[in-house]
C-alpha cells in the first residue's frame, strides 16, 4: 500500500463531489461503485492508523490499488468521504451516528447513539445512506470509554465489574476530563447505573498519563480511559466491566463512499477484519506502536498474516 501524506489544502467545498446533492438527499440514486484506485482515510491517531493500514493491505489483496490519507478530525473527513476524496475510513458506530445526527438534524438533536448495537447501527445507516455512505457490519472490536483501577485495589476489594464497586460501598475519586460531571456516560451515569459514591471529579483528562498516575499513587481510586487503552499494564491499571452497558456501542465500522466503494468485492475484504479482530487484539496492536515504537504498518501487516488474511 502507498502511504501518502495529509493534504493541507483538501478541497472540501468544490463542486466535484460524487454523493448526493441537497435536492436528493434522502434518495440513494447510486449504484453500488467498484473503483479499482480507492483511498483509505485515517484520522492520524495509532489506532485509525492500524485500521487505515489493514484495509489498505486487504484491498490489495483483493486486487485493488490503495494510497492512505490522513485527514486529523471528522469535521474534515467526513465530507471528503462523501465527495469520494476518501474511499473508506474506519468509524466508531455510536459516535459517527450522534456526529451525523447533529450535523443532520442540529447540534440540540437527541441522541441516536446508544448500547444497543443494533438500534445505533439502524440509526447510523439511515443517516448515512442519504450522503452516499454505506455503513458495514460491525466487528467484534470496540472503542468504548471505559473505567480502571489498580491491580492491587481490585484485588483488595474484590472487584472485576463496575457493579462490584458500587456495591462496595468505597469512597471513589474519579480522574477524567471536567466534562465528566455532567456526561451521562461519567459521574452520573456511574451514580444512577451502579451506586457508584463518586466523590469528585479530579479533571486530569480521559486517559492521559497525568490521571493514570493519579490513580497509580493512590490520590484517586478510578481513571476514565477507552478499552483498548495500550498502557494500562504500565500503570498496573487494570479495567472494570461495564457489566450494565452504561457505554455506547462504540464498535469499528468500515465506512465507504457507496458510488465507489460500495461493491461486494470492497465489502468482502474488509468484512475478512472484521471476523477475527477483538478489542483485545486492538489493544495490543496499539501498544506495540504506542509503547514498543513499532511501526503501524509492520503491526498490521504482522497481524493479517498471523491470521491466515495475507499470503
Amino acid at each position: 500500500m502507498r502511504r501518502r501524506a495529509a493534504l493541507a489544502g483538501l478541497l472540501l467545498l468544490t463542486g466535484c463531489a460524487s454523493g448526493p446533492s441537497l435536492e436528493t438527499q434522502g434518495e440513494v440514486t447510486e449504484a453500488p461503485g467498484d473503483s479499482k484506485h480507492l483511498t483509505i482515510g485515517s484520522a492520524g491517531f495509532t489506532e485509525s492508523d492500524l485500521l487505515a493500514t489493514m484495509y489498505g493491505l486487504l484491498l490489495n489483496e483483493a486486487g485493488y490499488k490503495t494510497s492512505m490519507l490522513t485527514v486529523a478530525n471528522r469535521e474534515l473527513y467526513e465530507p471528503a468521504l462523501e465527495s469520494g476524496q476518501i474511499d473508506v475510513v474506519a468509524e466508531y458506530a455510536a459516535t459517527f451516528a450522534d456526529w451525523l445526527n447533529a450535523k443532520t438534524n442540529g447540534a440540540d438533536a437527541p441522541a441516536v447513539g446508544s448500547p444497543d448495537l443494533k438500534a445505533t447501527m439502524t440509526a447510523l445507516r439511515k443517516l448515512a445512506a442519504p450522503r452516499g455512505l454505506t455503513v458495514l457490519d460491525p466487528g467484534r472490536a470496540v472503542d468504548q470509554n471505559a473505567f480502571a483501577v489498580t491491580g492491587a485495589y481490585a484485588r483488595q476489594h474484590d472487584l472485576k465489574t463496575l457493579s462490584d464497586l458500587g456495591r462496595s460501598g468505597l469512597e471513589v475519586r474519579l480522574a477524567a476530563g471536567d466534562e465528566c460531571v455532567q456526561r451521562p456516560y461519567c459521574e452520573p451515569g456511574l451514580r444512577k447505573t451502579y451506586g457508584i459514591d463518586v466523590t469528585g471529579v479530579d479533571p486530569k483528562g480521559v486517559g492521559t498519563t497525568q490521571a493514570k498516575r493519579a490513580v497509580q499513587n493512590g490520590q484517586d481510586q478510578m481513571v476514565l480511559t477507552t478499552t483498548t487503552d495500550a498502557t494500562l499494564d504500565e500503570f498496573g491499571l487494570v479495567l472494570l466491566a461495564d457489566d450494565k452497558h452504561l457505554q455506547n456501542a462504540d464498535y469499528i465500522v468500515p465506512v465507504v463512499n457507496r458510488s465507489r466503494a460500495g461493491s461486494k468485492g470492497v465489502t468482502g475484504a474488509l468484512d475478512r477484519l472484521n471476523d477475527v479482530l477483538t478489542t483485545a487484539d486492538l489493544a495490543s496492536m496499539n501498544q506495540q506502536v504506542d509503547s514498543w515504537r513499532r511501526l503501524p504498518e509492520d503491526v498490521g501487516r504482522t497481524y493479517l498474516e498471523d491470521k491466515g488474511l495475507l499470503k
